[in-house]
């Protein structure tokens, strides 16, 4: 199972990029995969080839209209089917003894 965070965006853009933002999300969320948004990026849960296959789909959606793309990539792959998105988060939790904001 992978764990991948990554944030994708134009760069040499002028004003808001959040337009391309939207536009990276909605074919996240198209693709049925399990994904954590987040302020500074997204997480992607699932099998290499479909969380892969979901982050080229995204410079995809990108590279018709931009000359150059930037992108922070972060993965965490690990045998076994369980989730982690929210599991991993639990397990600090239950350590400190409450629920964290996140």
């Amino acid at each position: 199972m992978v764990l991948l965070e990554f944030a994708m965006s134009p760069t040499g853009q002028s004003g808001s990029l959040s337009p391309y933002v939207a536009r990276v999300l909605d074919v996240i969320d198209r693709s049925g995969i399990r994904y954590q948004l987040t302020s500074m990026g997204t997480i992607l849960e699932g099998e290499w080839d479909e969380v892969m296959a979901v982050v080229g789909a995204c410079f995809r959606a990108l590279e018709s209209d931009c000359d150059r793309i930037g992108m922070n990539l972060k993965m965490d792959w690990r045998r076994g089917s369980e989730s982690r998105l929210q599991s991993k988060v639990e397990a600090v939790e239950a350590k400190v003894g409450r629920k964290l904001r996140t």
